[in-house]
């Protein structure tokens, strides 16, 4: 049933990929990563994976069909790393007028990287449910579309515009680091 279930969520949301159109070689190989993250997920993380809704399902995959860059190594971590360092790009070829470097390190960062076993694996188990993983979609559009955005108003030299839109892909990382990593470094043994 729950392979059903999985499958009925890819079917739906290949049904509607006419939206946002990729070369069928690219669904497949979107399809063969979400089948090997799953495979290398212990019991208890894909129990919860199996019983996300359909609509999380489609958008995990959904994201997967985006992110054509995958790594069978690199952690979140490390992916993070790579954000880390086009958010900075970005931030200082606003800040110098380079709208060249702008979009390149902006499309960069809207096109990131997916880590080894894709995203739920880095997640808390507690957070793999419809509530928490439901405000992925608003958070994916403030930083990945924020960051689309920012990368087509720099090309035009508008940097005044990609500072705006560098504003809303901040906040859109700030919300998700919160919501879903709490502060770094935090030690549970102090008072």
């Amino acid at each position: 049933m729950k392979n059903a279930l999985t499958l009925a969520a890819a079917a739906a949301f290949l049904a509607s990929a006419s939206a946002f159109a990729q070369a069928p070689d690219e669904m497949q190989r979107a399809k063969e990563f979400m089948q090997k993250s799953k495979a290398m997920m212990k019991p208890e993380l894909r129990e919860k994976a199996d019983a996300l809704p359909p609509e999380i399902q489609q958008f995990l995959f959904k994201v997967a069909v985006k992110h054509t860059r995958r790594s069978d190594t690199l952690t979140m971590r490390q992916v993070m790393q790579e954000l880390l360092a086009d958010y900075q790009a970005v931030a200082g070829a606003i800040a110098t007028d380079n709208g060249e470097l702008a979009a390149d390190a902006a499309r960069r960062l809207a096109h990131h990287r997916l880590p080894r076993g894709g995203m739920l694996p880095y997640l808390a188990l507690d957070k793999i449910n419809a509530k928490d993983l439901g405000v992925l979609p608003a958070m994916e559009e403030a930083v990945e579309g924020g960051a689309m955005k920012l990368a087509a108003a720099a090309e035009k030299g508008d940097m005044a515009a990609a500072a705006r839109h560098f504003g809303d892909v901040t906040a859109g990382c700030v919300a998700c680091h919160a919501h879903f990593r709490g502060q770094p470094g935090v030690s549970a043994r102090l008072k």
